[in-house]
């Protein structure tokens, strides 16, 4: 990927160009110290003066409102804020008049930026000053002061922070006086330019020392890099996030948000002073030392998907190459590409206007449908279809081009989302909330209502990462998501009757990925390549869990590195240079999970067998409990050792009635409240008390027993035999007070509960019967 750029042969401006703005993806505005303000037509290649401005006015920065506002799409903005020289504040009218003027500080206007919200405006001043205006130009506070200039000022993602420069340092002050104030030590010369990515929280800063740095939003510095020749004069954040541009003297730098980078490019155009995206991120422009404005586009881009690779080879081409026969298609587009992903055997790209959509069988037929806005920000694909999140709005469509669904939620800004807040599967989406990262949505795909009674699930502390698991029905559909603490958690999407359970499977995990025809993850933990080859064992066997998980050595991906796909038996890593680096994991697992899916146990236990791996052993036996394949379970229980767990299946197999199986197949799970629901709907009282007194549930075996007038004597004796185990004394009111006027007689307990079994033999067997003839029928 890099960043193509073009020149005009004589600049349009005839001193230095300070700042650039774009209206539309198409229309720019460049503001200049020969009092110029131009509006820069790219369709047309028209360039205009708006207006000339008075000779006492020298511009140095230029921002719109944003078009789109608390999740809703506004239209084009009348007018554009303008920083000047003489401490003034203007707000200038798209037609180029100036329709307010305020004195906002004493000397020059170094910045100025609306808000996400397009409600408040912030400026800094060379005063030191910062303060905060509305809409119309009137004066709301003043933020904070300080002794040396404010170069460079940017709004948190919630716009209830302000990020500024203070020499060598950065501040993080909120809008709330009572809230504490961050600030850190940044470079180590005076820092010029700052920028934060409403998408991914990050923020960008250049300074004096010729270096660039990425950090998060705690002040934690996540990349540095080399010093370059000449200060660091400009940066800017992609719209999507993905992407920062970087300017100095004679130099345009493109790079990964993660900080490394793509390309390096040498224009001559003396400082960039500023840079500035187009709303659909295809376009980049640069205020430039020498008059000139530059613009540059991104090409080269590139997709990969088992044997095909894509390469955007100009605005509007692209070309595929089937790399096992050097097979070329050349795709051809009407407007320039916006956005595209290639995943599931389908290629999907959007324009400004409309989405085409490929299958990996046939290139030549694409299936064509209009888009809503066109202003496409993240495109996430699974198996039966695909998501756009297209302005403020969300869509599911089919391959075939139908629209499937449209989710919404109150609050929810869908133009802020980016791949790692949310996920997408053949029944599932799950959306974590922009406001409350704590919360997370979860939607049906197919009618895009909320799932279940509608209430989201919400974690602890804030989630950085979600991922739904791709394969599997949608009652045993997974989500994995990496919480701020960098734990690892796994939950089930559909709750099926009871609060969402969630497990704890890693720690201090950097990165994740669902594989794409297997429910196995695979992660870096704690430095260390970490395959889960059945997380959801979490939900049968809790035991397990540690024998499922094959670990090794990660330091080939070097520190901290990002998973990009997991497709087959490859996982593709990203290391901190951009370099890819493909990794093997054993095939034996998605086998297992392919076989146990059909209902091919044989050739799972052979499967097994010829591996000679415990893990491959612990993992069948999690599948085939969770599956009810009690045979199996007890051939794989015993492969590993787990004695006592295969004398607890023959006892389930010995159980008379299918209800009692099924009952004690949840307890094996751990499902206590599940199991006794089930027993007791099945009538089967005594089964019910006796899991409680087992697992020494007292109080609820005593409940149980005086609520349904049956085996109140059971439970006694199996107390008082406890007590008298212990040499301890009866202490709870509950027992003093029914031992008082019941009689335990062991011999008639037994003898009760022989009945109660001979009943339910019976009554199995009656029932077998019924459902044998009913078949012969």
């Amino acid at each position: 990927m890099r960043l193509k750029t073009s020149l005009l042969k004589e600049p349009k401006h005839r001193e230095l160009v300070s700042c650039v703005g774009w209206t539309s993806a198409d229309e720019l505005y460049s503001c200049s110290d020969d009092h110029q303000i131009l509006r820069w037509n790219l369709q047309s290649n028209d360039t205009s003066v708006l207006v000339h401005l008075q000779e006492h006015i020298y511009p140095l920065d230029l921002h719109w409102p944003p078009r789109s506002l608390s999740g809703r799409k506004q239209a084009a903005a009348d007018s554009f804020a303008l920083t000047s020289t003489d401490g003034k504040l203007h707000l200038v009218s798209r037609s180029g008049r100036v329709e307010k003027s305020v004195e906002a500080h004493r000397g020059a206007v170094l910045a100025g930026r609306w808000n996400h919200d397009g409600t408040a405006l912030i400026t800094a001043g060379e005063d030191g000053q910062l303060k905060i205006w509305s809409k119309s130009g009137m004066l709301r506070s003043t933020l904070a002061q300080q002794g040396t200039p404010v170069y460079s000022v940017a709004w948190a993602p919630d716009s209830g922070r302000v990020l500024y420069t203070s020499g060598r340092q950065l501040v993080i002050k909120p809008l709330q006086p009572s809230a504490k104030v961050l600030q850190w030590r940044a470079h180590d010369g005076v820092i010029l330019k700052v920028d934060w990515s409403a998408v991914n929280d990050l923020i960008l800063s250049g300074g004096e020392d010729c270096k660039y740095k990425v950090w998060d939003s705690y002040g934690r510095m996540l990349f540095s890099s080399s010093a370059h020749d000449y200060p660091i004069t400009s940066v800017a954040w992609a719209p999507d996030g993905e992407l920062f541009a970087m300017g100095s003297f004679h130099t345009l730098r493109l790079c990964d948000k993660t900080g490394w980078s793509y390309s390096l490019e040498k224009p001559s155009t003396g400082s960039l002073f500023s840079l500035a995206w187009s709303a659909d991120g295809t376009q980049l422009a640069g205020a430039c030392g020498n008059g000139q404005v530059l613009f540059a586009h991104v090409v080269e881009q590139r997709w990969e998907w088992r044997n095909f690779e894509i390469t955007l080879t100009k605005r509007r081409t692209m070309q595929v190459r089937n790399v096992l026969n050097d097979a070329v298609d050349v795709l051809e587009f009407r407007d320039r590409v916006i956005k595209a992903s290639l995943a599931h055997g389908h290629l999907v790209v959007t324009t400004s206007l409309q989405c085409y959509v490929y299958s990996a069988k046939n290139w030549n037929t694409p299936l064509i449908f209009d888009l809503k806005e066109g202003t496409v920000s993240l495109i996430v694909q699974a198996e039966r279809h695909f998501l756009l999140v297209d302005g403020a709005e969300l869509f599911v469509y089919s391959y075939e081009g139908r629209l499937v669904s449209s989710p919404k939620s109150p609050g929810l800004r869908m133009d802020i989302l980016s791949s790692q807040s949310i996920s997408l599967s053949n029944d599932s989406i799950a959306i974590r909330d922009t406001s409350d990262e704590r919360v997370i949505f979860l939607f049906e795909a197919q009618t895009g209502k909320a799932i279940g009674d509608g209430k989201p699930l919400t974690h602890k502390i804030e989630v950085v990462f979600v991922a739904l698991d791709q394969c599997g029905s949608s009652s045993d559909r997974r989500i994995a998501l990496i919480d701020k603490n960098r734990d690892l958690y796994l939950t089930s999407v559909r709750k099926l009757g009871r609060a969402h359970s969630m497990h704890k499977i890693g720690s201090m995990v950097d990165t994740m990925a669902w594989n794409d025809s297997a429910n196995i993850l695979c992660g870096i933990q704690d430095s260390r390549f970490t395959v889960w080859y059945y997380p959801s064992v979490v939900f049968v066997d809790k035991d397990l869990l540690p024998k499922t998980i094959f670990s090794r050595d990660s330091s080939e991906f070097s520190r901290p590195p990002q998973m990009v796909s997991y497709e087959g038996s490859q996982v593709t890593v990203r290391r901190v240079d951009g370099s890819l680096v493909r990794s093997a994991v054993s095939p034996y697992p998605s086998l297992l999970h392919e076989y146990t899916g059909s209902g091919r146990w044989e050739d799972a236990l052979r499967i097994c067998r010829f591996a000679k791996d415990q893990t491959l052993w612990s993992c069948l036996a999690g599948l085939a409990m969770a599956n009810r394949e009690l045979s199996t379970a007890e051939v794989a229980y015993a492969a590993i050792g787990e004695i006592d767990k295969v004398q607890y299946i023959n006892f389930i197999r010995d159980l008379p009635s299918r209800d009692s199986c099924v009952a004690h197949m949840l307890l094996f799970s751990g499902h206590v409240q599940e199991a006794e629901a089930t027993l007791l709907q099945a009538n089967l009282i005594y089964h019910a008390i006796q899991i409680h007194i087992t697992l020494y549930n007292w109080d609820r075996a005593l409940e149980l027993a005086v609520k349904h007038k049956t085996h109140v004597d059971t439970v006694l004796a199996h107390r008082q035999k406890f007590l008298q185990d212990f040499g301890k004394q009866e202490t709870n009111k509950r027992f003093l007070q029914y031992s008082e006027g019941v009689e335990v007689d062991w011999e008639k307990i037994q003898a009760k509960i022989e009945m109660e079994f001979a009943m339910e033999r019976e009554k199995a067997a009656s029932s077998s019967v019924r459902s044998s003839v009913s078949v012969r029928r």
